[in-house]
C-alpha cells in the first residue's frame, strides 16, 4: 500500500459494509464520554441513518481522493441543518464526526496491508482532511439553519406581540410563548421610532435589563412598543430609568389585569404620546394627561370649545392675546384666586381682575361656576395640544 492511494482502494472495499461502521459510531457515541452527548430530541433511527450517511460520505470522498465541498456538502449540510431544528448542539455534532473519523480510520487499518511511517502519514492527512471539511459544512449548515430558525422564532414573538398589542386573543399559550405572566400588572410604553430605525428609547431592553428589570420590546409602523411585567422594581424605578434613556417622545400606561389590559393600555399611552409635541423630548404618563387625552380623542369637540370659550381672545393682536391667555392660566392655576395670580404675574389684583373682565366681555359669558371652569381649563389645555 502507497499512502492515500492505497488508501483510496480499501475505503472503497468498506462501503457495502457500512452498516458494520454504523453500529461502531452509534456504539461510539453513547460509551465515549456519554456526558458530552445530547441526542435526546433525536429518534434513534433518525441518529442512526444520519450517521450511516456520514460514514458514507467519508468512504467515498476518500475512495475519490478529494476533500469534499467544505462549504456546501449534499449530505454533511442538510445533516447539520436537521440537528439544528432539532435542538442538537454543535459541539455534540462535532463530536460525532470525530468519532465517525476515527471509526473509520480504525476500519482502514484493519483491512490495510502493512506501510511504511511515511505512507500512512500521507494516508492519515488525506482522511482527516476529508473529515475537517465535512465537519466544516456542517458547522456553516448548521450555523444558517440555526439563524433563520431565530429569525422564524423573531417573526414569531413579534406577531404574538402585535395580537396583545392589538387586542387579539390572549391566553396561557401566547403567555407562554413570550415568557410573560398572564396576570398581574404591567407597564406599556410608547416611544416614537423613525423611519430610519431610530428609536426615542435607544436599546431599552438591554438598559433595563442591566438594572434588573424585565422587558419585551416589539417595534411598530412608528412606535417602539414595551411591556414590563410589574413583577420585580416598581413603577416609579422604571419611569427613572426610562426617564434617563428617553431621546424623544415617550408615553407610559398601566394596566393591573394582565395581557388582557395590554391593548388598553396601549391605546391609552398612544393618546399620551400624541399630547406631547413632535421633536421634544421626555416621558409622560397618561394618568398625568388625562384631559389632553380627552381632547385628542375628540378633535371636533375640542376646536368647538377653544372657539366658544377662547376663540375671541384669540383673534386679539398677539400682545393682548398673550396677557389675556396668560392671565386666564395663572387665575385657574391658583384655583381662581385673583391675589395669589397677581402674585405670581408680579401685577396689582385689580389688574387680574380687569383683565378677567375683559375676557368675560369678549367671550360674553361669565367665568365663574364649575362649567365654566371645567369648560375654560380644557380649552386651555386644548392650545398646547400638538397642532
Amino acid at each position: 500500500m502507497e499512502g492515500a492511494g492505497a488508501l483510496s482502494v480499501v475505503a472503497a472495499a468498506w462501503l457495502p459494509d457500512v452498516e458494520v461502521l454504523t453500529e461502531r459510531l452509534v456504539t461510539a457515541v453513547f460509551t465515549d464520554n456519554p456526558e458530552w452527548t445530547d441526542y435526546r430530541r433525536v429518534p434513534p433511527e433518525d441518529l442512526r441513518d444520519g450517521c450511516r450517511q456520514y460514514l458514507a460520505r467519508v468512504l467515498v470522498l476518500v475512495a475519490e481522493g478529494r476533500p469534499g465541498d467544505a462549504d456546501d456538502d449534499p449530505v454533511a449540510g442538510p445533516i447539520g441543518r436537521h440537528r439544528a431544528e432539532q435542538g442538537v448542539p454543535l459541539e455534540v455534532m462535532l463530536r460525532t464526526f470525530r468519532l465517525g473519523g476515527r471509526v473509520v480510520w480504525e476500519a482502514l487499518l484493519e483491512r490495510a496491508a502493512p506501510v511504511d511511517v511515511a505512507a500512512l502519514g500521507a494516508a492519515a492527512t488525506a482522511m482527516w482532511t476529508v473529515v475537517d471539511g465535512l465537519s466544516s459544512a456542517l458547522s456553516t449548515a448548521y450555523r444558517q439553519a440555526e439563524a433563520e430558525q431565530l429569525r422564524r422564532d423573531d417573526q414569531r414573538r413579534h406577531a404574538l406581540l402585535e395580537e396583545v398589542v392589538a387586542g387579539g386573543t390572549t391566553g396561557q399559550r401566547v403567555a407562554d410563548q413570550l415568557d410573560l405572566p398572564l396576570d398581574g400588572g404591567y407597564l406599556i410604553v410608547v416611544a416614537d421610532l423613525d423611519a430610519d430605525g431610530t428609536a426615542a428609547l435607544p436599546s431599552p431592553q438591554t438598559a433595563l435589563a442591566a438594572l434588573g428589570v424585565r422587558s419585551v420590546w416589539h417595534a411598530r409602523t412608528d412606535t417602539l412598543v414595551g411591556l414590563v411585567p410589574a413583577d420585580g422594581h416598581g413603577p416609579p424605578f422604571v419611569l427613572g430609568a426610562l426617564r434617563s434613556l428617553a431621546r424623544g417622545r415617550v408615553a407610559v400606561a398601566r394596566t393591573s389585569h394582565g395581557l388582557a389590559g395590554v391593548a388598553t393600555a396601549h391605546r391609552l399611552a398612544v393618546l399620551a404620546l400624541g399630547t406631547t409635541p413632535k421633536g421634544s423630548a421626555g416621558v409622560v404618563c397618561v394618568q398625568d394627561r388625562y384631559p389632553e387625552a380627552l381632547l385628542l380623542r375628540s378633535p371636533e369637540l375640542t376646536r368647538r370649545i377653544v372657539e366658544s370659550w377662547l376663540g375671541p381672545v384669540l383673534r386679539l393682536a398677539p400682545r393682548e392675546r398673550d396677557v389675556l391667555l396668560e392671565t386666564l392660566t395663572a387665575w385657574l392655576e391658583a384655583d381662581r384666586s385673583a391675589g395669589v395670580a397677581a402674585e405670581r404675574l408680579y401685577c396689582h389684583r385689580n389688574t387680574v381682575l380687569n383683565r378677567l373682565h375683559r375676557v368675560t366681555e369678549l367671550v360674553g359669558r361669565p367665568l365663574t361656576g364649575r362649567q365654566a371652569y371645567v369648560e375654560l381649563s380644557l380649552a386651555l389645555s386644548a392650545l398646547s395640544l400638538p397642532d
